[in-house]
């Protein structure tokens, strides 16, 4: 619509423009053919008048002053030339009879004897300004020519200019009134239409696949929309099957892994303990003299496997427990530094431009987070020629940084998208189990993790949690 009003605004514009513009060609054309007429009855009125014999050598001394008088009387200026184009008189005073042409052009004398009116028109700018010459013959009493008559025009538009300037402002001035009326009208109107559109719209925003959506309920729909309605509602219907069996199959997956992890982390320490019961049994002698050293190594040997064992135990239970969020208030930069005192590398250091940055989060978990990082850190450095871990604690906005860098071996970007996934790992030891666990803690405190790395030079890990409010 309102497109419509705008190129109606400039095709009207446009039109009325040409219209005034062939307007004022016309006129002038017409104006010009009638001063042209006027001054040709003058002209036959002198020589009918005249007792000069009428002919070209006496046309100066017939139109010696009544030339003048005719230019007066008829408000145009006008030049009488011979019939080869010579200037014979001239209605402009004497200092300004410089500017007219004392011989006119060929092609000039050529049109105006092949016109079949014996009449030529010639059309120029000038200065800027459209010019006119209209060229006729002078004719005797036997209608011989004898001279030409030629009438100068210059057409002055400048009345039919400011008309147009008017009449363009005052269209201008309505256009812009049906313009915001237009304006106004679409928007009530794709208001109306849309209104419906926007209910989907906004329940389409709201749909989520991991909970319960509502359906869309219009009363007096259009067709289109009624259609649109009742397949939004069936595609609502099949997203709540779909996220069940979705769930179901995600759970029964993840209970198919954990399971798959379980039993083959036992199983490492399982097969040694079985070895050694088994060769126990073989070698047991109760007279041996050395069979009470025997039965010590048989044990710690079970000991330590059973320990291993353990420990499997407690890093699968540590990874299923969430966190809890026990939000007591804590000074960052101190806990961090807790956390680093049980390792003993000396190329671990530790920075901080602050000595409180305040947080809320739980103490154990803060330094579950902290320590995880270090040892992976620990882990990547081995064969470096000059080790060097920096941990660092910082405030940005509303975030506490924990930075925690190395110069080891790096993480190859094929296991970028991986890091973070329970039960994957990049070593021979070990079930994966740690940066899980970290991004766990980190998300549950509303943070968020992320790394850096470049192989073979080393790796960042940056921890951001929210700062305590004051």
């Amino acid at each position: 619509m309102i497109l419509l009003v705008v190129i109606a605004s400039i095709l009207i514009a446009g039109i009325t423009i040409y219209q005034y513009h062939e307007q004022a060609k016309d006129y002038h054309k017409a104006r010009l053919e009638r001063k042209e007429e006027q001054v040709k009855q003058s002209v036959e009125y002198v020589l009918r008048e005249t007792t000069y014999p009428v002919t070209t050598e006496n046309l100066p001394h017939i139109f010696q002053m009544e030339i003048y008088r005719i230019a007066n009387v008829q408000n145009q200026r006008l030049n009488i030339y011979d019939l080869e184009g010579q200037l014979l008189k001239s209605s402009r005073p004497k200092f300004e009879q410089d500017s007219v042409s004392n011989c006119l052009d060929p092609y000039i004398l050529n049109s105006l004897e092949a016109s079949p009116t014996k009449r030529f028109v010639d059309e120029k700018v000038v200065a800027g300004d459209n010019y006119r010459a209209s060229y006729t013959y002078i004719n005797d009493h036997k209608f011989k020519p004898i001279g030409i008559l030629n009438l100068p025009y210059y057409e002055d538009d400048s009345m039919s200019n400011m008309e147009l300037r008017e009449f363009l402002t005052r269209l201008a001035g309505v256009y812009v009134l049906m313009l915001f009326i237009a304006i106004g009208l679409a928007y009530f109107i794709s208001t109306y239409i849309t209104r419906s559109l926007q209910t989907v719209s906004d329940m389409l925003g709201k749909t989520h696949l991991h909970r319960r959506n509502e359906k869309i309920y219009i009363n007096n729909p259009s067709l289109e929309i009624k259609k649109l309605v009742t397949s939004y509602n069936a595609m609502i219907d099949e997203l709540e099957q779909s996220a069940v069996k979705l769930a179901r199959s995600e759970r029964e997956q993840a209970w198919r892994e954990m399971a798959k992890q379980v039993a083959h982390e036992i199983k490492n320490p399982l097969t040694p303990m079985r070895l050694s019961v088994q060769s126990f049994e073989r070698k047991f002698d109760p007279t041996d003299p050395d069979i009470e050293h025997k039965v010590k190594e048989f044990s710690k040997t079970l000991i330590q496997q059973i320990d291993t064992m353990s420990s499997i135990a407690s890093a699968f239970s540590n990874f299923a427990e969430m966190p809890a969020q026990q939000n007591e208030t804590l000074n960052v930069v101190k806990i961090v530094k807790l956390a680093l005192d049980i390792f003993n590398e000396e190329y671990i250091h530790f920075i901080s431009e602050e000595e409180e940055i305040i947080a809320k989060m739980d103490r154990t978990q803060l330094i579950r987070v902290v320590t995880n990082l270090v040892k992976n850190a620990i882990q990547a450095v081995p064969e470096v020629e000059s080790p060097r871990i920096l941990v660092s604690v910082a405030s940005e906005n509303q975030y506490v940084k924990i930075c925690v860098a190395d110069n080891g071996i790096g993480i190859e970007d094929q296991y970028r998208d991986k890091i973070f996934e329970p039960k994957f790992t990049t070593k021979s030891s070990g079930m994966g189990l740690g940066l899980g666990m970290v991004k766990n803690i980190v998300e549950t405190y509303q943070g968020s993790i992320e790394f850096t790395s470049q192989p073979k030079k080393g790796t960042v890990f940056t921890v951001k949690l929210p700062k305590a409010k004051p």
